[in-house]
């Protein structure tokens, strides 16, 4: 059937117009009477109903989307009361799309469309209409606003927006499995009609997949979905409009659906049986083989772990995590001789077993691994394996024999062994072995107390092949005998006091036995018999190995015996029972309330000798003395010092000396002129209270003694000869240039004497011709030869007493 608006633009204007008259008469039917502009009623009918001033008269108007026709589409008409059909009224429309898309005819009010319209770029549009006086353009009627709404017709088709779509769903999954779902949006209005209205439907797909009609939920149509057979889909979902009806628009998408895997497979091997070869020699851990089985699922619902169901005594596996392998190693050392081959049962078994598909089967897998065993030459083997403990008495004789050791050799052949004892365990060789019997027998006497265990080795070598030699750790108790006698464990000594009463313990004693019998130590105590009638102690045995010392009588008297010897007797258990002597040494002291005070007579006697008073005296008398050595070390540390200002106050021994690069004339010590002074001796000169102050005269010069008497007169000495003086300087000077291990001399400085004259003039003022002075120098003849010229200058009267 085909649409109705489809007949042609002609039957959507008759229905528009039937509902144009419709809305108009109904707007008619509605009113009442009113008033009229004279104030004046008009009657209208027979019941002559008053009416009043009618305005607009128009409805919403509507106009079809997609017109294609060639004349404009008749949209409406507007119309007001006071408009009674003589064109003094002019109609005009402003608003979206007037004078463009709609055009008003002025006289009629008609509205008409010129334009193609589109709902879904545009739904309605909005304008006003206004009533005018055509001769004055004065508005009849307020300005009104009224829309017209674009009609839908079905013109677009459903889109998917968001394919191409990729959806999974896990195999196996039950019939109506929800995978995804799909959306479809049609442009059409919704609110009218069915042009918007989706069904979905599959078209390419449907044997394996559904999709519910009006949700778009891609649903699983059968229950045997196999990863393992498809792992993908493809299908075609179509989405219709107008509900699925006759003429309805369609669009279509694709659907890719993944099939996850589910754990449905358990692993399987290859092969039902491996066959892997290794040496009996291989040692603990050495892989035998790898085997793996395979499983079809993928991803964790692989992973699979490995054990082993028979052989697991000598063989273990374990999982390979990066290849999935199970790799057979082995667990203990394998013997050709013993089993040539072994059959090993391996198992694999799924990690993560899904409990909906335990149905399915057992979700592991078996297989034999036959491993056979290589034979190899092989060392002597010892029995026991892991080491022979022996035992024997310390009083055993050499060339006793303590024990035997065993070995063969493992393989087929049984090839003749030979024993030795490694010496570097026995270096004094107090073992010896038998080589072929392997019987162990003493070289040396034993002694417990020295050593109570020997640890050798012995060596066992096939006698055809060196190379194949082993090791056996053999392990030798010594048996304890009684051979030790029991000893006190100490040197005792105890002390006693004078006043003691009888039967007080002064000590305890104890015994150490270098024997460890079976049956534990028991020692018995007594006195010597030299000391069994002793009147001054007794033995208490206190059947613990220890004896204890009483007193048997009082007044004890240091005086008279301050030391006391007891011999004591001590006897094992043996057997043989062995028995040593030692002696307790008692000391007599003298106590204070019972604490021992002194034990020695001689020192007793001093301290009752000597009383407090005398021990203070004794005290006092020692400081004094440490006093006097005190200020005795104080006095002549003074005197020290005043003799070492004295020699620094003097200056004249001193030699200085400027040619070198030493201290320069800072330099006091550069020559030591003490053994110049000891040739002469030269006091100063000491003068009476009349005369010249002679102390001024240098230090070296022999001063004159003068005497002066009653009368005056002034006695001089003879001048010192002072050649030798100047031959001993010259000496030296010869000495200083010879020698090549000190710095050189060029002169020397001296204040001993004024040495040679000098050509040049003197500054001083006594070098003066003029005599009228009247001071006295007469003292100047007496300074000796040197002054013999400055004495004639300032004393000339003189000269004759000098030349005599």
């Amino acid at each position: 059937m085909t649409p109705f608006w489809i007949t042609g633009p002609w039957t959507i204007l008759t229905v528009l117009g039937l509902l144009h008259c419709f809305s108009f008469t109904w707007s008619e039917a509605s009113r009442t009477s009113g008033t009229i502009s004279g104030g004046t009623k008009e009657e209208e009918g027979p019941s002559s109903l008053e009416r009043v001033k009618r305005g607009w008269v128009w409805n919403q108007f509507f106009v079809v989307e997609e017109y294609t026709g060639t004349e404009p589409l008749y949209v409406g008409k507007i119309h007001t009361d006071s408009d009674e059909g003589e064109g003094n009224i002019k109609y005009t429309i402003s608003g979206e799309g007037a004078g463009s898309i709609f055009i008003i005819d002025e006289l009629t009010g008609d509205i008409h469309a010129t334009q193609r319209l589109d709902r879904e770029e545009k739904a309605f549009y909005t304008l006003r209409a206004q009533a005018r006086d055509r001769l004055s353009n004065d508005p009849l009627e307020p300005e009104s606003e009224f829309v017209i709404k674009v009609q839908d017709i079905n013109d677009s088709e459903p889109q998917f927006l968001e394919g191409p779509y990729i959806g999974s769903v896990a195999e196996l999954s039950p019939i109506g499995t929800s995978v995804m779902k799909v959306t479809a949006s049609d442009a059409d209005d919704p609110t009218y009609g069915s042009s918007a209205r989706v069904v979905y439907s599959v078209l390419d797909g449907e044997k394996f997949f559904t999709v519910e009609r009006h949700t778009g939920i891609i649903m699983t149509a059968v229950a045997d979905l196999d990863r393992e057979t498809q792992d993908r889909y493809e299908l075609v979902v179509k989405a219709t409009d107008m509900a699925g009806q006759m003429g309805g628009l369609s669009g279509s998408t694709t659907v890719t659906i993944v099939i996850t895997d589910v754990n449905d497979n358990p692993p399987r091997f290859p092969q039902k049986m491996y066959q892997f070869s290794v040496s009996e020699g291989a040692a603990v851990g050495t892989p035998v083989g790898r085997v793996i089985a395979t499983d079809a699922d993928m991803g964790e619902n692989t992973d699979m772990s490995y054990l082993i169901k028979e052989g697991g005594e000598l063989f273990k596996v374990t999982t390979d995590a990066e290849t999935q392998e199970a790799v057979v190693s082995i667990k203990k050392l394998l013997d050709f001789e013993s089993k040539r081959t072994h059959n090993v049962v391996v198992e694999a078994v799924n990690k993560h077993v899904d409990p909906r598909f335990v149905d399915l089967g057992s979700f592991r897998d078996q297989t034999i691994v036959r491993v056979s065993v290589s034979d190899i030459d092989e060392p002597p083997i010892f029995q026991p394996a892991d080491g022979t403990t022996m035992e024997v008495q310390e009083d055993a004789k050499v060339g006793s024999v303590v024990g035997i050791v065993t070995a063969r050799d493992p393989d087929v052949t049984n090839k003749k062994v030979r024993l030795t004892i490694d010496r570097t365990t026995d270096q004094d060789l107090i073992f010896h072995i038998d080589p072929d019997s392997g019987a162990i027998t003493l070289g040396k006497i034993l002694d417990r107390e020295t050593a109570g265990w020997h640890n050798i080795t012995v060596k066992a070598v096939e006698a055809d092949n060196h190379s194949m030699v082993s090791y056996s750790p053999v392990s030798i108790r010594i048996l304890d005998v009684n051979d030790n006698p029991p000893e006190l464990a100490t040197p005792y000594e105890a002390s006693v006091c004078e006043d003691a009463k009888p039967g007080q313990l002064i000590h305890t004693i104890s015994v150490v036995d270098k024997d460890e019998p079976q049956s534990g130590h028991r020692f018995l105590f007594t006195l010597a018999p030299d000391a069994a009638s002793s009147r001054h102690f007794t033995l208490w045995d206190v059947k613990d190995d220890t004896a204890g010392i009483r007193t048997q009588r009082s007044g004890f008297n240091r005086h008279e015996q301050n030391v006391y010897f007891l011999p004591i007797l001590v006897v094992d258990s043996g057997p043989p029972s062995l028995s040593s002597t030692g002696t307790l040494t008692i000391h007599v002291c003298g106590c204070d309330t019972g604490a021992i005070q002194s034990c020695n007579a001689t020192a007793y006697v001093m301290s009752a000798a000597l009383s407090p008073g005398a021990l203070i005296a004794l005290l006092v008398c020692m400081l004094i003395l440490i006093v006097l050595v005190l200020l005795i070390l104080t006095l002549k540390r003074h005197r020290k010092g005043q003799r070492m200002a004295e020699d620094e106050e003097d200056m004249r021994d001193n030699v200085i000396k400027y040619n070198d690069e030493g201290g320069g004339e800072q330099d006091t010590e550069a020559y030591d002129m003490s053994a110049l002074r000891n040739l002469y001796d030269f006091p100063e000169a000491k003068t009476c209270d009349s005369g010249p102050d002679i102390r001024s005269l240098p230090q070296w010069i022999q001063a004159n003694r003068v005497s002066l008497g009653a009368d005056g007169a002034t006695a001089a000495a003879a001048t010192t000869d002072f050649s030798l003086f100047k031959g001993y300087i010259r000496k030296k000077v010869e000495q200083a240039d010879a020698d090549l291990t000190v710095p050189p001399y060029d002169s020397f400085q001296t204040y001993a004497f004024e040495g040679a004259s000098s050509p040049a003039l003197s500054l001083s003022s006594i070098h003066t011709l003029s005599n009228t002075s009247e001071q006295d120098f007469s003292y100047l003849h007496d300074w000796g030869p040197r002054f013999r010229q400055l004495a004639g200058y300032y004393a000339p009267g003189n000269r004759e007493e000098d030349g005599s």
